[in-house]
């Protein structure tokens, strides 16, 4: 068995999703950042001033801090607006890779056609020596008198 598991760490597609993990993760902090220390700034500056991320309910009579740090301490409460920066953070995500698909199915489009054009484009493989043979004796027959 322990083979066997060696033998499918080995193969390659495990190695590429393992890779794909790793960026994923490095990409999605770059996206958190993206949202927290650009974007939602904005967002809170045209709709007013306000953050996001101290948008809360509190689910019990004892939160009632101004931030959500704070009224964490004091007991359970309701992030909405955790929830909705994590929300932009996906779209955002999902966006950026849906144009990176996009992009690469583009390229690879490109990349079929020239391949179709150079296919077209060469001669026809020659035939194998019997059709040839074959060929050359019905040509042979053709041309005889009757």
């Amino acid at each position: 068995m322990l083979n066997e598991f060696k033998a499918f760490i080995a193969r390659g597609n495990v190695m590429d999703l393992a890779v794909g993990v790793i960026i994923g993760g490095a990409f999605g902090g770059i996206v958190k950042s993206l949202v927290d220390d650009v974007i939602m700034p904005i967002v809170g500056a045209l709709f007013g001033g306000f953050d996001f991320s101290n948008y809360f309910v509190g689910l019990s009579s004892n939160v009632n801090a101004p931030t959500l740090t704070a009224a964490r301490q004091q007991g359970a409460v309701l992030a909405y607006g955790s929830f909705i920066t994590v929300l932009i953070n996906f779209m955002i995500l999902a966006w950026i890779i849906f144009l990176m698909v996009k992009g690469v199915n583009t390229l690879q489009k490109q990349v079929d056609k020239q391949l179709k054009l150079k296919e077209d484009k060469a001669e026809p493989a020659a035939p194998p020596a019997d059709v040839a043979l074959l060929t050359e004796i019905r040509d042979l027959l053709a041309k005889r008198p009757a």
